[in-house]
């Protein structure tokens, strides 16, 4: 039997809690005001289709931290990484547009954790393989 890796499936959790929280909590907080706002059309469209495929990578991207942690494969350890990557990418933007705006963007406080815990669990799979 495969090891199973306790990152992925924190990783997963985490990302799942947040999958969830910009789901039903973007939708009253940031969702809503932007649809009632006077935002010509075009500009309100394009945001929330952005919006959706957010939501879609979170929910996508939460499964496959769950299903390495249940079946993990060789071939997936590369794409966890690099899913690692992007949300550690993700969470520096955050924090870049914090400090330009001299206002705090907290996505990163839920983001970069789910960085570390993907690539701590890479090194793992790794070291056990």
């Amino acid at each position: 039997m495969k090891t199973k890796n306790i990152f992925w499936l924190l990783a997963g959790i985490l990302n799942l809690f947040t999958a969830l929280l910009h789901t039903f909590g973007g939708q009253v907080g940031l969702i809503n005001p932007l649809l009632s706002s006077n935002l010509d059309n075009q500009v309100q469209t394009e945001f929330l289709g952005v919006w959706h495929m957010i939501t879609l990578f979170l929910f996508f991207t939460s499964a496959v931290f769950i299903k390495n942690y249940f079946a993990p494969k060789e071939e997936c350890r590369a794409i966890i990484q690099f899913i690692s990557y992007v949300y550690f990418l993700f969470s520096i933007s955050f924090i870049a547009v914090s400090f330009m705006n001299q206002l705090l963007a907290p996505q990163w406080t839920l983001l970069l954790p789910i960085g570390i815990l993907g690539l701590i669990g890479v090194k793992k799979y790794k070291l056990a393989h």
